[in-house]
């Protein structure tokens, strides 16, 4: 069974030569720009309304373009975003306990164990200081020292303290610093704002992204909205795995029909999967509930040394648990990074240790802390979080134990972008989770805002400008061939969804497609599992396709529909998932092959035959993908055995 040919090399041509602490002023300053009075004849479309998109449309347009921004939900407030919760990272050295934009960088290359490109990590770690002083501007309140000062807190993969927050809720205090920004340029005309429409196709005319389809989800209507460049900001694809602690709404159809059209899609089989998550409570369950890594700074994780001890975790004395990563890793402790934390948890519950119902959880313990600190300072840095784990749980975690498992999350892969974040397709730009371009195979906690906010505020108005300049672009519209052609296979698509007319749910053929990622491409990996779940998605996709049931129309408000569309993308980037990690012999970060692993158990990286980028290039359904590598170089950061010891 051929899965794949190997195509030309790529590389990324935008990023430029000299020393790495000088090569984005180097770019910003080559970079062409557009004087202001031609800035109000272009328009772009910013597909999402999340830090990335929100951010990004809001600047856009304080620089004098005409922008339209499109997203699924009833407000762009609602975009997932809201959900991050422990924090935002920048290399502000505010503790002076030996942080610097070299030490993130450091850290970030390191944490995604050696599979990102430098230059755009560099990038990262330079504008994170601008960031803070962007959202303060802005009135996000951050959590303060009893002086005035900004705090700070300790995240995975650091020894520093370089994370700021508000309280359990981060992403949402920034997303509305976004939105307060987005909504002042819509109430000065210069943003269109399109609530509840789904991008389902993307334009493009004479090679260049000029447009996008979109069904209004509210009354059904189909439109096409030309420009002069694309903007893609719509967020990560974990919801392919049914349950995780994304929205329901989540999904990968915007980036996947760029994909279809031409854009490369990048490392697609690097996921990762959260530590500290409340664990899987039944069949009933739609998604999960992430609870912040951030509780790791004074939560501390274990299990009982026995095997099936079902005792009160109260009742277990302290020389019968077994505070496994203070064991295993003594020098970063419970800090260690998410993939790490990850693997032990499921190891010593394969060993018969894990707690609650299913076994499948671990302890995550605040008794020391609130000895050591008083109730009341946990209260202030964690109330939130510990009301919503009570809600959920109905147990007291002041009292008990949190029983934490780990959960699908976030997305490290994405469409392959260079320097600029533009994509294989010129004019179509990814920005925020959407690309793949800065956390390699893990991403770092509190990196995911830091890297939405760096690409729509300060890198994306800059590159932009750059390809903008180049025009003027020929005047098009949605009676172009093109246009015409795209909203025809939009249209042929929604009634073929509707014609199956089957007798099993959406959500069914989600959930047992969810069951099949899970098993065969989640925490671990083998050659064996990926080959299997290759067949069974193919099988499941096809049956799909004859049994679906479909209700209702398509010129009204029909979730089932919008679901289904959803699914079937979710269906072929799940097949590609798993033809990447089966090419990839070998563990990195998030993709744990169960044949390459170290004596004791940690990832064992090849880097004489991995070190590269991934970018998948979409042929017809059934057809092999092609491969398209781009080297990676580490000039700053040298590759060695990734340890946390």
């Amino acid at each position: 069974m051929e899965l794949f040919t190997e195509g030309d090399p790529i590389a990324d041509t935008k990023a430029p030569d000299g020393p790495i602490e000088k090569r984005w002023d180097t770019r910003r300053f080559e970079a062409k720009l557009v004087n202001p009075a031609n800035r109000r004849k272009m328009t772009v479309i910013v597909v999402g309304t999340g830090l990335a998109g929100g951010s990004a449309a809001a600047t856009l347009a304080e620089q004098g373009y005409h922008v339209k921004s499109y997203c699924y939900q009833d407000s762009p407030r609602r975009a997932h975003s809201i959900a991050a919760q422990g924090g935002i990272n920048a290399a502000k050295n505010y503790r002076n306990d030996g942080d610097s934009v070299h030490r993130l960088f450091y850290d970030t290359v390191k944490g995604g164990d050696f599979r990102s490109r430098e230059s755009n990590v560099h990038r990262l770690a330079e504008v994170s200081v601008n960031i803070i002083d962007q959202c303060v501007a802005q009135g996000v309140p951050f959590a303060r020292e009893y002086g005035g000062l900004l705090d700070t807190r300790s995240f995975g993969g650091a020894q520093v303290q370089r994370t700021f927050y508000a309280r359990g809720q981060t992403g949402q205090q920034l997303l509305l610093g976004a939105y307060q920004a987005l909504e002042r340029q819509i109430g000065l005309g210069n943003v269109e704002m399109n609530a509840r429409h789904e991008m389902l196709e993307l334009v493009i005319v004479d090679g260049k992204a000029r447009g996008i389809v979109v069904r209004d989800l509210v009354t059904g209507e189909i439109s096409t909205e030309m420009a002069d460049a694309v903007v893609l900001a719509s967020g990560g694809y974990g919801n392919v795995f049914y349950l995780s602690t994304n929205a329901k709404g989540c999904n990968v159809t915007a980036t996947w029909r760029a994909h279809r059209k031409g854009a490369y899609f990048a490392n697609p089989c690097y996921t990762q999967i959260h530590p500290t998550c409340i664990p899987v409570s039944g069949d009933h369950q739609s998604k999960l509930t992430l609870m912040s890594e951030s509780l790791r700074n004074d939560g501390r994780v274990w299990v009982p040394k026995a095997k099936g001890d079902d005792r009160n975790p109260r009742d277990i004395p302290e020389d019968e648990r077994d505070y496994y990563l203070e064991r295993i890793y003594p020098s970063f402790g419970n800090l260690v990074p998410r993939d790490i934390a990850s693997r032990a948890a499921k190891n010593v519950c394969d060993e018969g240790r894990g707690v609650g119902p299913t076994k499948l959880g671990v302890y995550l313990d605040f008794a020391d802390a609130i000895g050591r600190l008083g109730r009341p300072a946990i209260e202030a840095k964690y109330g939130n979080l510990f009301e919503m784990y009570e809600r959920i749980t109905g147990e007291d975690p002041y009292e008990v134990p949190m029983r934490i498992y780990p959960a699908v999350h976030y997305t490290m892969g994405g469409l392959w972008v260079d320097y600029d974040l533009q994509s294989s397709i010129p004019g179509l730009f990814v920005i925020g989770e959407a690309n793949f371009s800065d956390h390699g195979a893990n991403r770092l906690g509190a990196s995911a805002l830091m890297q939405g906010l760096a690409d729509g505020y300060f890198v994306l108005p800059t590159t932009i400008a750059n390809y903008l300049a180049s025009g003027p672009l020929d005047k098009v519209d949605a009676s172009h061939p093109a246009a015409v052609e795209a909203r025809t296979d939009v249209e042929d698509r929604i009634q073929r969804l509707l014609a199956v007319n089957g007798d099993r749910t959406v959500d069914s053929f989600h959930r047992e497609l969810g069951q099949i990622m899970w098993e065969h491409c989640g925490m671990e990996r083998s050659d064996a599992g990926l080959r299997k779940a290759i067949g069974e998605i193919r099988d499941l996709r096809e049956s799909f396709w004859q049994r679906v049931k479909v209700s209702g129309t398509g010129e009204e408000l029909n979730q089932s529909l919008e679901k289904a569309g959803r699914v079937a993308d979710f269906f072929e980037l799940a097949e590609l998932m798993c033809i990447d990690a089966l090419h990839r012999e070998e563990s990195c970060g998030g993709h744990f092959r169960a044949e390459h692993q170290t004596p004791d158990g940690e990832a064992q990286r090849d880097d004489d035959r991995f070190a590269y980028v991934a970018a998948w290039e979409f042929t017809a359904t059934g057809e092999p993908s092609v491969l398209h590598k781009e080297d990676l170089k580490f000039e700053y950061v040298h590759p060695t055995q990734r340890s946390y010891k």
